[in-house]
């Protein structure tokens, strides 16, 4: 099956900033390209005001390596912007060998600690950036946002229908990750394709008004696709005509040994429309009849509506899904840790900009229930810590030596090749129970609380040591 690394094959190599190539350039030029390097992936903040991210995109990402090239037309491309012989020379026969330890797709994570950790030459780790922030940012950014919708909708289905307000191509990789995010279907048909989602769909209000009147409409749509009927009923007026024609449908249908599946409420006041219409399905003896809700839906409103006891059994929700509205990107970055076998951080005058330095794994601690506790940044060769320490605050501290550790950072590529392959589907399943773990507390929508993420000592010890010595005069 293609894979979303099949759209940009042909020319992956090009796939980067411009920055990556000039210092690959100057890599292979000053001898450094082959020196061994680590870098980690991070990010620094939760999207949407919320207390979590869920991570997505580590599949098209590992394709994406495993088929990194440059091409011929690539290389001349690369001649024409100046690049010099040496470094064409150099990529002709260029393939990420590195090793990518990672947390699993689906997994839930937090703030500051490595979700990725790259190991090779410092040159193939570092042209892969751009690569790396593009895929896993933007999915998880998404994945994110659908846990959350799915979360609000209360075990009822939701359906992604926003491929048409997707920003481009983009809009594959979204609808990818909102089935990782828990999304029970999809209206992209290309993404279905790709990734072996459940394609879903209706009907729009021009099918409605390319006929003389709304009933005939209903019933042409109902005689085509009997046993998956879904009518949009507010083309011309809900309660006066869209509802009272479903039900003669329903009706008509029910004569033929079929059943109708359901309406769709398009606009207006949902939580209103929707219990008058469950109100008439009823007294129609259609309590079969399931109602679908969509228009400019997101995770607040969805919650509104359940407040509101709106009998919706199904959620389309379009543009805030698939752009990740309100907040436009996640705020990943990616940073050398280690060069040359040795320590290494980016030091900056806000404490909350300064890296990490080292070889380092995560570890999550659970607590006796089962829920998680807090994770822990330890360095590689670390056994085992009694406390974790707040990066950005060190007299915060939290103890976890009562608490169940397990890695959460496994190696998924060895010399460029894939070793773990999961499904969308084993991705959505693994992200729910993961996402059963974590306190209610971590998942309210408003001012969530912060899960606990420290360093160990020796880890805090050695970014000190470091800044010291950088800062000497």
């Amino acid at each position: 099956m293609p894979a979303m690394s099949s759209l940009i094959s042909q020319h992956s190599g090009l796939y980067t900033d411009f920055y990556e190539l000039t210092m690959a350039q100057g890599f292979v030029l000053t001898g450094k390209a082959d020196t061994h390097a680590c870098f980690d992936y991070f990010f620094r903040d939760n999207p949407f005001k919320g207390g979590y991210v869920l991570f997505a995109g580590l599949a098209d990402l590992l394709e994406a390596l495993e088929e990194l090239h440059f091409g011929k037309e690539d290389l001349e491309y690369l001649r024409e912007q100046g690049f010099q012989q040496k470094f064409l020379d150099y990529l002709r026969d260029f393939r990420f060998r590195g090793k990518v330890y990672s947390a699993r797709e689906g997994e839930v994570v937090f703030p500051l600690e490595p979700v990725v950790r790259v190991e090779g030459t410092l040159l193939e780790t570092q042209l892969i950036e751009t690569l790396l922030l593009n895929f896993l940012n933007f999915e998880s950014l998404i994945a994110t946002k659908a846990s959350r919708v799915v979360q609000a909708a209360h075990g009822r289905r939701v359906i992604d229908f926003g491929f048409r307000r997707a920003q481009g191509l983009a809009g594959i990789q979204a609808s990818r990750a909102a089935a990782i995010g828990g999304v029970n279907g999809t209206s992209n048909v290309y993404a279905s394709f790709l990734y072996n989602l459940s394609p879903s769909g209706t009907q729009a209000h021009s099918w409605i008004q390319s006929f003389p009147d709304e009933l005939t409409a209903f019933r042409e749509f109902a005689k085509i696709y009997p046993d998956r009927t879904i009518l949009l009923v507010d083309t011309y007026n809900t309660l006066e005509s869209g509802i009272p024609n479903a039900i003669v449908v329903a009706k008509e249908l029910e004569q033929q040994g079929h059943r109708l599946v359901g309406i769709r409420l398009d606009s207006g006041d949902l939580a209103y429309l929707s219990k008058r219409a469950r109100a008439m399905l009823d007294t129609a003896d259609l309590h079969y009849v399931k109602i679908v809700a969509s228009n400019q839906l997101d995770e607040n409103i969805i919650k509104s509506l359940h407040d509101q006891s709106a009998p919706i059994n199904v959620y389309g929700v379009g543009t805030s899904l698939l752009t990740g509205q309100d907040t436009p990107a996640l705020d990943g970055v990616y940073k050398l840790s280690s060069y040359d076998q040795k320590a290494t951080l980016k030091v900056s005058e806000n404490i909350a900009k300064t890296s990490l330095p080292g070889v380092k794994k995560v570890v999550r601690y659970m607590d006796p229930e089962g829920l998680f506790y807090g994770d822990g940044i330890l360095l590689e060769d670390e056994k085992a810590t009694e406390y974790i320490y707040h990066p950005l605050f060190p007299d915060q501290k939290s103890r976890v030596a009562h608490c169940f550790p397990e890695n959460l950072l496994f190696k998924v590529m060895e010399n460029g090749k894939i070793l773990t392959h999961f499904t969308v589907k084993e991705c959505a399943a693994y992200a729910k129970e993961r996402l059963a773990k974590m306190s209610p507390e971590h998942k309210r929508f408003e001012n969530p609380h912060t899960y606990k993420v420290g360093a160990t000592q020796k880890l805090m010890d050695l970014r000190s040591k470091l800044i010291a010595q950088y800062q000497k005069p």
